[in-house]
């Protein structure tokens, strides 16, 4: 059957039933069952790693030359990003089992003993965009929790995506699992998306990736639960005590090691009081590498800092941009990230502890970080061994979304035969 003879509403009903049937069956499957079929997955996927990359070859051919450079990026895998894939899957197959931990005990006056104890939330629906690597962590990530997962990726990833699903299937059958707990939806039509998005009887929690236009339709749309990732316009500020030289290293690699993640730094807040030293040691450290649009300050203080528009105070460039505003102090500096973040990851450069302090209380971001590059803000990195996400909200979850944040809780009540008067 080919994408476009599926019907959406039979086609979504499909999946939503099995990934029900399968989530059952996860939800009480063994933690040693669920890092085999991890395990067994990671090297289906060293398997698959030619198929994968020819697949990937097509989707990538899909879209050059109406892509830019950033998008193609998120888009490519290469021989090291699979292997970082099967890495990933092995990495949290090594992390304690999220299901069944018990969170709190207290026991009442009658003698009832109550426990809460986390438990997976069920059905998983996964709509993504291009990065071919996010099927994978989702369905890595979902598996060790117990969910079942419904993949859509985007259309332009479409052939990398299923071959990422075959290698998880695999794993899953190895391992004795039902392989319908990781599914991808087989057709393109965007009617599946909606489709999937009003699929309750089904789906207990959607969880969207990817640029702002994807996640206001996920938001207008869903009437399933939905854990929302924004978009990154993260900032790093300067302060008048930082170190110009760690500061210089830090943003250029806060910029430039990978432009197109949601983690990258996109605009730099400089105290003025360091400015003059550190603005030209910015600019010839980011040299050709990338653009800086300034506001008038900054340009005086270097001709190679393009004049910025009210515009750039507010983009998420997922290039080698960045905008440089000058601010006079720590109480501007915080006033102008609060009004222009996209509260993902902000950072304080400073050697003022008591600076880095405030800086860090004030900001409303999922991910607040100090003397460090914003490309630091990803599951992996913060031991969770992947992410399904950055949770820019504050219900449920917020920052990387893990295997944790894949939980829910019920309670259990042990009682010796009380009744209630």
């Amino acid at each position: 059957m080919t994408d476009q003879s599926l019907d959406p509403s039979i086609h979504v009903r499909q999946l939503g039933t099995a990934a029900r049937k399968a989530a059952r069956v996860l939800a009480s499957a063994s933690t040693e069952a669920k890092n085999a079929a991890l395990l067994e997955a990671a090297k289906a996927l060293r398997a698959a790693a030619p198929a994968l990359l020819e697949a990937n070859a097509r989707d990538v051919a899909g879209v050059e030359g109406s892509k830019d450079a950033a998008f193609i990026d998120r888009l490519r895998l290469t021989e090291d990003r699979v292997e970082g894939m099967a890495t990933a899957l092995e990495d949290i197959a090594a992390l304690p089992d999220p299901v069944g931990r018990v969170l709190a005990t207290f026991e009442r006056p009658n003698g009832l003993v109550i426990e809460r104890v986390a438990v997976p939330i069920g059905v998983i629906g996964m709509i993504y965009e291009s990065r071919p690597n996010v099927g994978a962590d989702a369905s890595a990530l979902c598996l060790k929790s117990g969910n079942a997962v419904i993949l859509r990726g985007g259309s332009e990833s479409r052939h990398s995506t299923r071959e990422i699903v075959r290698a998880m299937q695999a794993g899953l059958r190895a391992a004795g699992l039902p392989e319908d707990a990781v599914q991808t939806v087989q057709t393109t039509s965007r009617e599946a998306v909606a489709e999937l998005l009003k699929a309750d009887e089904f789906v207990d929690l959607v969880i969207p990736r990817g640029g702002r236009g994807l996640v206001a339709l996920v938001r207008d749309q869903a009437s399933v639960p939905t854990l929302l990732h924004l978009d990154g316009n993260c900032h790093s500020y300067v302060h008048e005590a930082a170190d110009v030289a760690k500061a210089v290293a830090i943003i250029r690699n806060a910029k430039l090691r990978r432009t197109g993640i949601c983690g990258a730094t996109e605009s730099v807040v400089v105290d003025r009081a360091i400015a003059p030293a550190f603005v030209p040691a910015l600019a010839e450290a980011m040299g050709a590498d990338c653009e800086l649009r300034g506001d008038a300050e900054a340009v005086a203080l270097d001709g190679r800092i393009a004049l910025a528009s009210e515009e750039d105070w507010s983009t998420e460039y997922l290039g080698p941009i960045a905008s440089v505003k000058l601010v006079d102090g720590l109480d501007q500096a915080i006033d102008w990230v609060e009004t222009h973040s996209s509260h993902h990851t902000d950072a304080i450069i400073t050697e003022d502890a008591e600076a880095a302090r405030r800086f860090m209380a004030a900001i409303d971001s999922a991910i607040v970080m100090h003397n460090a590059s914003t490309q630091f803000a990803d599951g992996g990195e913060f031991g969770m061994g992947a992410e399904i996400g950055i949770a820019t909200g504050k219900m449920h979850a917020r920052g990387p979304v893990g295997l944790e944040q894949l939980c829910s809780f019920k309670y259990l009540v042990h009682g010796s035969g009380q009744v209630r008067s």
